[in-house]
């Protein structure tokens, strides 16, 4: 997810999961609930840093220096994560990153442009997974079944590259939701030809709260989950 600020809405939501997350006992065993997020951590860095390095690096490549300016063409994960963001992600799954700051007027085919620089960082998810999903099964052929779940080692090397793959796809999904100030609904904005129009602005001045709620009622799990699962079941065939 990409955010322009740390709004009054994302503080609310942030508190309303962190709370559920408590009362549905998540952290009844705080330390396998430790052990679990310091193998997720790898997942969300890569996740979140490399979606905000692809918007940057397309936004540079077509024309617009100011990701470059800005220093946030780079994989430096450092460049590109937001600390709240990710303390959020860690506590009730729901996070985000810096959002790369564009000039569309920089672009030579403004509409177009700006499409590519939105759906570059679904695009990017998608590739580490894929990419993830080779090494899981080059892993997986090199040392077998009875070494991944077998061995401490092995089962925590095969968790991390389990987290990587399916921590890309949600973020890809999710990100893919027409709502602002997800990608989707530039995405859509662009294709559709209203992305600099008043209704544009209108919609995304309430897009905050338009998020929160359906995440809070939970349609976003009813989008995220089917689609999450469907590409899940394409990789595990690919990984065993």
């Amino acid at each position: 997810m990409r955010r322009n600020n740390i709004d009054i809405t994302f503080i609310i939501l942030v508190l309303l999961l962190a709370g559920n997350s408590i009362r549905s006992g998540a952290f009844s065993d705080p330390r396998e609930w430790i052990l679990d997020k310091i193998l997720l951590l790898p997942a969300i860095v890569i996740g979140l840093s490399m979606h905000e390095f692809a918007h940057a690096a397309v936004a540079y490549k077509l024309g617009d220096n100011t990701p470059k300016l800005q220093g946030r063409v780079t994989i430096n994960p450092m460049a590109h994560i937001d600390w709240v963001g990710l303390v959020a992600l860690f506590f009730c799954g729901f996070g985000w990153g810096q959002p790369v700051q564009i000039n569309p007027y920089n672009f030579k085919n403004r509409r177009r442009d700006e499409l590519l620089v939105a759906v570059a960082g679904v695009a990017m998810n998608l590739v580490i997974a894929a990419l993830f999903t080779v090494v899981a099964k080059l892993v997986f052929a090199a040392t077998g079944p009875a070494w991944l779940s077998g061995t401490t080692l092995g089962s925590g090397i095969w968790e991390i590259l389990i987290y990587i793959v399916q921590i890309n796809i949600v973020l890809m999904i999710f990100n893919l939701i027409p709502v602002p100030p997800l990608d989707g609904f530039n995405i859509i904005a662009n294709i559709f030809g209203f992305a600099q129009t008043e209704t544009y602005w209108r919609i995304y001045r309430y897009g905050n709260w338009i998020l929160v709620a359906i995440i809070i009622f939970g349609v976003t799990g009813y989008v995220i989950s089917p689609c999450v699962q469907f590409f899940m079941s394409i990789f595990w065939n690919i990984m065993l």
